[in-house]
């Protein structure tokens, strides 16, 4: 069995653990989750993912519970190809959903997973940057997934309702070393309906159409949505569409944040990634890496974080290697890939 250390990783480094668990049919122990934490251990969303997990192959569990600092988790014979799971709570499912995406490359039949949490909270991406960036960037190379939302869920009641949808997947190498020319900026910007009288997702794409047009960047896609949620919120995601790469840049609104400072605060991290020869933005950095280590290929990421270094480590432990090389702007990971079979 593999013994994991979980001290220097948060909820990433056990999602990515609980995938390569089923992907190489390896039982895995992981200790200190989240140690480094102020409140270590497994919190909802966490849970979540260990049991969605478990209940695909039917595993093992031990040590399955909330403010569990060790987790024992050993894949079983079962594939099912229907799941789904409440986080009850904010809990993000775009970050559960990590845990699963990796699976279509070992998949014989289609997955279907739906579930229930924050769809646009804190400290995770926007459910339209799964849809928008991340889901169509994996495409390109070979990944079968779409996702179908049926309610957006704001925190603190959360109550957003997802589906994702699967189907066996072979993937090309992730060639990313390089992004090309800047064909447009898309804007999906969303709020709740009880904002609808102050133009609040309005007055975000417009604050972000101003700024582009004022900066001659050509502006495509604008998608702005009213939707029917159980907390107040609003989000904003700008997708910028270059020749070979797609990258994300997005922000929340907040009690006492104008709807143009959340555009702001999204187009700032849009202009420090043009200055930059980057191919993805840096949430996509580590989100690619299990990909890349299965296909193989070059990502050229803005920066080694912290993020990219645990999940690295980790990959490491499982037998996957990325080598680093770091230039005057970006660091480019490479892999050789491996076969998950």
């Amino acid at each position: 069995m593999l013994t994991i250390d979980g001290s220097d990783g948060g909820g990433q480094l056990l999602r990515t653990s609980l995938s390569l668990a089923v992907i190489t049919d390896r039982p895995v122990r992981i200790e200190s989750i989240r140690g480094s934490r102020p409140k270590p251990g497994l919190k909802p969303q966490h849970l979540a993912a260990v049991e969605l997990l478990a209940e695909y192959c039917d595993a093992d569990l031990e040590g399955a519970a909330l403010g569990s600092e060790t987790l024992t988790f050993e894949p079983g014979d079962v594939r099912r190809q229907t799941l789904s799971v409440d986080i009850g709570t904010a809990g993000s499912v775009t970050l559960l959903l990590d845990t699963v995406l990796p699976l279509a490359t070992v998949i014989d039949d289609p997955l279907t997973v739906t579930a229930i949490g924050g769809t646009d909270v804190k400290w995770s991406p926007p459910v339209a940057y799964l849809q928008h960036v991340k889901l169509p960037l994996l495409a390109r190379f070979g990944l079968d997934a779409e996702l179908e939302v049926d309610r957006v869920g704001f925190y603190p009641k959360g109550g957003g309702d997802v589906t994702l949808g699967m189907s066996p997947s072979s993937l090309s190498p992730i060639d990313l070393d390089a992004r090309g020319s800047l064909r447009a900026v898309d804007v999906y910007s969303t709020a709740s309906v009880d904002l609808e009288d102050s133009d609040v997702a309005d007055r975000q794409a417009d604050r972000v159409r101003e700024r582009l047009d004022g900066a001659g960047v050509p502006i495509g896609e604008r998608t702005v949505e009213y939707v029917e949620t159980r907390s107040t919120g609003s989000s904003l995601v700008v997708r910028a569409r270059y020749d070979r790469t797609l990258a994300g840049f997005d922000a929340l609104g907040e009690p006492g944040r104008p709807s143009e400072t959340v555009a702001d605060l999204a187009l700032e991290d849009f202009e420090q990634f043009r200055e930059i020869d980057a191919a993805v933005d840096r949430h996509m950095a580590d989100q690619l890496l299990a990909f890349l280590v299965i296909a193989g290929g070059r990502v050229a990421v803005p920066e080694l974080t912290d993020h990219v270094r645990t999940h690295r480590s980790l990959l490491s432990e499982f037998g996957y290697d990325v080598s680093i090389d770091s230039g005057d702007e970006t660091v480019l990971l490479t892999s050789a890939g491996h076969d998950p079979a």
